[in-house]
């Protein structure tokens, strides 16, 4: 595969057991991508990907979602967060369900997971082989707000990257990518609706002393549509390649329901199938 070829991966939270699904496939056909980009979730997944853990980023999902001690909103109280990011990296990373770190890191693949800097209100990047503390860059680039403390990465305070770009393809174009790939955890024709005036009020009563960062947090539906319809512009004259979902998706972000996270993976693995031959063709 060219150099010039980048995946980039949507978030979504448990939405993105449809990613795993496709990227399942991804590492079932040996479709190995130069370049790999996520966000929030995404990032996770892409982690795995490299990492070549067929079916890893599923069965955390799949084993864990029960957990307490992995989601649950009493976890806010322990560790202000729904998703208990320390026992995710820590206790299921390194000892009940282990990711390779030597496979990831040993792997030619770039790999970049996006943040969003609660001074600025910008997109930052954690890549491989140049951020010391690339695992906390994965969990801030997770880390929901509201839901999530902020994460301090390399002196920056961070959030959730799909804040400030969800699906940065515009980064992909000025790095120079010529086929970029881009997995969506949305169906064709999503678009957000404005925030709740309840949920606007939590953002200004909790990021009061981030004035960058409740701009950002104001303008995500908007951003988001406004992607999106760059996403159908550049997908209709071919300059990239959608893989989404082909129905709503009717898991939520914490979603508790067994079954339907592991339909979903279903999905996205079925999906990637059939598309599988049309983006070999796009890549040549």
């Amino acid at each position: 595969m060219k150099e010039s070829t980048a995946l980039i991966l949507e978030g979504g939270s448990l939405r993105c057991m449809f990613t795993a699904g496709v990227t399942d496939m991804f590492l079932a056909n040996e479709i190995e991508f130069p370049c790999v980009a996520g966000v929030s979730a995404g990032s996770l997944s892409g982690l795995n990907y490299i990492s070549k853990q067929m079916g890893r980023t599923a069965k955390v999902s799949i084993d864990y979602i029960k957990d307490k001690r992995y989601v649950g909103f009493r976890n806010l109280i322990r560790y202000r967060s729904v998703f208990n990011f320390d026992f995710l990296f820590d206790e299921i990373g390194k000892e009940l369900l282990p990711f390779d770190e030597e496979a990831f890191y040993e792997s030619a693949q770039r790999y970049v997971a996006f943040a969003t800097d609660c001074k600025t209100g910008e997109l930052v990047d954690f890549e491989k082989g140049k951020t010391e503390e690339l695992m906390k860059g994965c969990r801030s680039s997770g880390s929901m707000p509201l839901l999530s403390p902020i994460v301090t990465v390399d002196g920056m305070e961070c959030l959730d990257g799909g804040i400030a770009n969800p699906i940065p393809i515009d980064w992909a174009l000025k790095e120079g990518y010529e086929k970029i790939v881009v997995v969506l955890t949305r169906q064709e024709g999503y678009r957000k609706h404005p925030t709740s005036k309840t949920m606007l009020k939590a953002y200004e009563r909790v990021y009061k002393e981030y004035p960058y960062l409740l701009e950002k947090l104001q303008q995500v539906p908007d951003h988001y549509n406004e992607i999106q319809e760059t996403i159908t512009s550049l997908e209709k004259e071919g300059r990239i390649f959608v893989i989404r979902p082909e129905k709503p998706v009717a898991v939520s972000r914490v979603e508790k329901n067994v079954q339907k996270l592991r339909d979903l993976y279903e999905i996205g693995k079925k999906v990637a199938n059939k598309r599988m031959q049309d983006m070999l063709e796009y890549l040549e």
